[in-house]
């Protein structure tokens, strides 16, 4: 699970160890060395939660956008787990604090537009240049790219939206590579996520979450990141997986298809929601 630190990341990390799956939880974020500012939150902690949510967690705290450390991580998946690589979560981000929401593209800061693709493109591909050979020698196995939205509409921000339409890409482009390998490469959009920091920034916990929606009435239609853990979870599981190879697919369409609510007990659908705002709103 590279990218676990917290978010859509350790959603998908906890529901993979509720599988019974022993989860490589990596980022950059370790106890006593935060690499976000102001975010408290490890890859020690989640690794806790795949452990107590039935599975293995292994913490390693790896940058991605540094090969060596990348290759140096899937060389102690193949020598620990006998050559075995499931699945592979890309969800590398670290592209918040570097996100200026309202701007033009060139007026944009161009050192926060190609950090971020170094944190939230580049990591990515790193990260499957090392992985996906061990699935290959065994001809099975499931990419997953994290995305930001599987509709071709404009995200807001040029770089933001470059970064997470590179994941789709990535999809598509491995998807095609990996035809006849037994692999699948698909990529995957949470919907209004209800993260650690989303959570913090309406002054909400997750057990009074819904007062977030006085201040934003979209955030009624969020979700936790262990929706889209779980969305996951699925497609791990699933024998027919390769039916979505190249895809972009959805939590909420996901749950339309399998049949799973989130932890607390719904069935958000971002995309009828975000569709009924706007008629509302028109």
């Amino acid at each position: 699970m590279a990218g676990a630190t917290r978010g859509a990341g350790r959603g998908i990390a906890v529901e993979l160890g509720s599988a019974g799956a022993t989860v490589y939880c990596t980022g950059r974020s370790v106890r006593g060395r935060p690499a976000t500012a102001g975010r408290p939150e490890t890859i020690e902690e989640t690794a806790e939660r795949v452990d107590a949510a039935g599975g293995r967690g292994i913490p390693i705290q790896v940058d991605h956008t540094v090969p060596g450390e990348v290759e140096a991580l899937f060389e102690r998946v193949r020598r620990e787990q006998r050559g075995r690589l499931d699945v592979l979560v890309n969800d590398i981000w670290g592209g918040d604090a570097l996100t200026e929401w309202g701007k033009k593209f060139w007026t944009l800061t161009l050192e926060n537009g190609l950090l971020m693709f170094d944190r939230a493109v580049k990591s990515h591909v790193i990260t499957s240049r090392y992985g996906v050979p061990l699935m290959v020698r065994r001809r099975r196995g499931l990419v997953v790219e994290v995305t930001d939205g599987n509709e071709p509409g404009y995200r807001g921000n040029l770089y933001y939206d470059l970064a997470k339409a590179s994941a789709i890409r990535l999809a598509l482009g491995m998807a095609h590579d990996l035809r006849g390998k037994g692999v699948t490469a698909l990529a995957i959009t949470p919907g209004f996520l209800r993260s650690e920091a989303m959570l913090d920034h309406f002054g909400v916990t997750e057990a009074n979450w819904m007062d977030g929606a006085k201040k934003d009435p979209y955030f009624a239609g969020s979700e936790t990141p262990r929706f889209v853990g779980r969305a996951v979870a699925c497609l791990a599981a699933d024998a027919r997986v390769a039916r979505f190879s190249g895809k972009a697919l959805s939590s909420w369409d996901l749950s339309d298809a399998y049949g799973f609510p989130d932890v607390d007990g719904r069935r958000p659908h971002w995309g009828r929601f975000y569709r009924r705002m706007k008629r509302i709103q028109r």
